[in-house]
């Protein structure tokens, strides 16, 4: 009977599949932060949209008034 012997990737092979990983990753955590900027930017669009409303309000009051 013949010995059979586990067949070794090559080196090329495994550094392609450990550079698959480590970019999977990388992309991961780019969107994570994509999204996390996304979020932001909308949470200070509406936190500047309600300050413009606060400042007409404060001035068609205050001309208004006088």
């Amino acid at each position: 009977m013949r010995e059979v012997t586990p067949v070794r990737p090559r080196l090329a092979e495994t550094l392609r599949v450990l550079e698959g990983l480590l970019l999977e990753s990388g992309q991961r955590t780019a969107r994570r932060n994509a999204w996390s900027a996304v979020v932001e930017n909308r949470s200070r669009a509406r936190a500047r949209s309600e300050a413009a409303h606060v400042l007409e309000a404060a001035a068609e009051g205050t001309s208004t008034g006088t």
